[in-house]
């Protein structure tokens, strides 16, 4: 998931010779508290919204909506921007392994999971370097089949907290790393390795 999570995924499409595609996501954050969210869009229309953190919050409903509004324009912005070096892989009847810097509230990767799903996935492994312990006890989406872990710990504070270094991920660090690897499965698949689509 970009952005955070395409380092991360490179390295495990490296590792196993695997090829990288994207789910571009965006979080929907309460509208005074950015960084709290309360759902998350993707790319195929995928919604997930938190109904319990809205009423909590006292959330209105045209809030949510000027919210989702500004997200998904961001998240149009993302899509023409990587998509144009990350040209979808088809998913029909493949296994998938979706992959984050960190999950906390769950909700990008519910959007996500079922981004993919509706694309045809098969089967959705969430692997994260850490997450709340309970997450990996009920995953935060019916949609994922399976969540794997580095770390869990019972008290996640913040995914940054369980970082040495934790700096925001750029479009140009994102794109140089999808261009990289598709140029390698471009060169794997003309060598007679493995297809990259």
């Amino acid at each position: 998931m970009p952005r955070g999570g395409v380092p991360v995924a490179a390295a495990i499409a490296e590792t196993l010779g695997a090829p990288l595609d994207i789910a571009v996501v965006r979080k929907i954050g309460a509208p005074h508290q950015p960084e709290l969210a309360i759902g998350a869009i993707g790319e195929d229309g995928a919604l997930v919204l938190d109904g319990e953190a809205a009423r909590v919050l006292r959330l209105s409903e045209e809030s949510i909506a000027r919210v989702r509004e500004t997200e998904g324009r961001e998240l149009e912005r993302r899509v023409a921007l990587y998509r144009e070096a990350c040209p979808r892989l088809p998913l029909v009847g493949r296994d998938v392994i979706l992959v984050d810097d960190g999950l906390a509230t769950g909700a990008t990767a519910a959007a996500a999971a079922r981004s993919l799903r509706a694309r045809g996935a098969s089967r959705i492994v969430l692997a994260v370097p850490v997450c709340p312990a309970e997450s990996l006890r009920l995953p935060p989406d019916p949609a994922i089949d399976q969540l794997v872990a580095l770390i869990a710990p019972r008290h996640m504070h913040a995914v940054g907290y369980w970082y040495r270094d934790f700096p925001q991920v750029s479009d140009s660090e994102v794109l140089a790393d999808l261009r990289r690897l598709r140029a390698r499965d471009g060169e794997s698949a003309a060598a007679g390795g493995h297809d990259a689509h």
